[in-house]
């Protein structure tokens, strides 16, 4: 099941120039979410779990293999739809657990299921998938595709509304980068 991943793109709203699937998306979440937690851990004192946030990053869009990938727009619309969606999640993670030997569930339900554990590198696995995003648009636009240059900005205010010193670091210290090409990188 996890190697369906690469068949469901993602940005299905909108015009790419570069397409990008969930399971591309889901290994720069789990770079992004480690990068964070080893910069939360090395310039603000904190004892975070860095593989762990990498492993849930891995895995955090995995129970769309079951539900597809939801437009944003439409995920969040309201209440109602943003918690039906989020009941759906909840089933698509059991069922993805459940497909496993029952001696490996323990391991994955730590992953899929919301729990207390973790709680921290949850968060910035939430603001890895944010600056994904964002790093996306950024791209788009260097392409020159202006079809992204609102949800940059959407994007850019949601990721800084976010208040995570990590995250802050990140974007002042790495983000310039992305908006580089290879000759200006090295």
């Amino acid at each position: 099941m996890m190697s369906r991943l690469r068949f469901i793109d993602r940005w299905a709203l909108m015009r790419n120039s570069m397409s990008e699937n969930l399971s591309e998306h889901s290994l720069e979440v789990a770079m992004l979410a480690h990068a964070l937690a080893v910069i939360g851990n090395k310039y603000f004192g904190k004892e975070l779990d860095a593989k762990q946030a990498a492993l849930i990053g891995m895995y955090h869009d995995a129970t769309e293999i079951i539900t597809g990938d939801m437009p944003t727009p439409i995920k969040y619309f309201n209440q109602d739809i943003r918690e039906a969606f989020q009941a759906i999640e909840a089933n698509a993670a059991y069922r993805l657990v459940m497909l496993l030997p029952e001696e490996l569930q323990p391991e994955f339900r730590e992953i899929f299921e919301p729990s207390l554990c973790y709680e921290y590198e949850k968060r910035l696995v939430k603001a890895a998938d944010k600056l994904s995003a964002l790093i996306k648009c950024i791209e788009e636009a260097k392409a020159g595709n202006r079809e992204f240059v609102q949800a940059e900005q959407a994007t850019l205010e949601a990721v800084t509304a976010m208040k995570l010193p990590e995250l802050e670091y990140f974007m002042k210290n790495f983000l310039p980068s992305y908006y580089k090409t290879l000759d200006e990188l090295q």
